[in-house]
């Protein structure tokens, strides 16, 4: 239940985060699309550009794509009875597709699939932390359950 209470927590902040933030240039709506098509291109711009675009820049694009959807993984896990690696794998991709799609079609954000890439391997991180976590906790209730006996 904790779990579900703190993915809808996330879900709300994240589409203030990615649609209404000022912090990243949400103020309003770009005149044109913007969008990149080709894997890498703007992964590769970001660490050939490090030193003039500076390293929060390069932190927050590259990480923090990354960082930023660690939850999606680690939540739907602990929400989800039927949990494994690949069916995490295809909803991280599949939010962070509409993610992107939603900020082409109204304007605001670039699509970019390098992004996509990016927050879907942070949603596969997040599923492994989630089953790092969930080994070390069972690993510990056991130890618990033997001590008591």
């Amino acid at each position: 239940m904790l779990g579900k209470i703190l993915f809808i927590l996330y879900i709300i902040f994240l589409v203030y985060f990615l649609f209404l933030s000022d912090w990243y240039g949400r103020e309003g709506v770009m005149d044109e699309y913007h969008y990149n098509l080709v894997l890498f291109k703007e992964i590769k711009r970001f660490i050939k550009y490090r030193h003039q675009l500076g390293t929060f820049a390069v932190f927050s694009n590259l990480f923090g794509n990354i960082l930023i959807f660690m939850p999606v993984g680690y939540f739907s896990a602990m929400a989800g009875k039927r949990r494994s690696f690949f069916k995490t794998l295809f909803w991280s991709f599949c939010l962070t597709l509409c993610v992107e799609l939603m900020q082409l079609i109204t304007k605001v954000g670039c699509f970019d699939v390098d992004d996509i890439l990016l927050n879907t391997i942070g949603g596969v991180l997040g599923y492994i932390v989630f089953v790092v976590c969930n080994l070390l906790r069972r690993r510990n209730d056991r130890k618990k359950r033997k001590e008591k006996r």
